[in-house]
């Protein structure tokens, strides 16, 4: 992984994000870029650099939040490192293998936020509905989740010899 490419990944997104994505909102719900990072880094750099991505774009996307400093940086690195984890036991030779991992990834990653939340005390359940959110943030990132993979694997691009099928054509 390329520091200063990873640094690019992640402040665009950023900026997407707050600019952009801020702007949609179904039920009160809104899409989380960042957590697509954090487990398309899992996907196409396994564990170990999931995790790492995963804290980066947490830590990235705490300066902008409200919530604890570290919130994000402790869930995304745990879908991070889970997706990289489930990733390397998966075959990968079907073309819906991709999308599916996105979106249980994205999905998880949202449930795990809410209750993590909810144990630091933090208000949140009271919001816009889980499932809402659940399936914004898991069809959204699930629909750029091939521009993601791209983005990633030029961040890496000293070891982009892997292929996965679904994302890559």
């Amino acid at each position: 992984m390329i520091p200063a490419r990873l640094a690019t990944v992640l402040i665009v997104t950023l900026l997407l994000q707050v600019s952009l994505m801020a702007t949609f909102s179904f039920d009160g719900a809104r899409p989380d870029l960042m957590i697509l990072v954090a487990v398309v880094g899992g996907f196409v750099g396994g564990a170990e650099r999931g995790a790492v991505v995963g804290f980066a774009a947490g830590l990235t996307y705490d300066i902008v939040l409200t919530t604890p400093f570290g919130l994000s940086a402790l869930v995304y690195t745990l879908v991070g490192y889970s997706v990289g984890a489930v990733g390397a036991s998966v075959v990968r030779s079907a073309s819906w293998i991709g999308p599916v991992v996105v979106a249980a990834g994205s999905a998880a990653g949202m449930v795990l936020y809410a209750v993590v939340a909810a144990v630091l005390g933090q208000a949140a359940f009271s919001g816009p509905p889980l499932t809402a959110i659940v399936v914004v943030v898991a069809a959204v990132n699930t629909a750029l989740a091939p521009l993601m993979v791209r983005a990633m694997r030029w961040a890496r691009r000293d070891d982009a010899d892997a292929r996965h099928p679904y994302f890559l054509r």
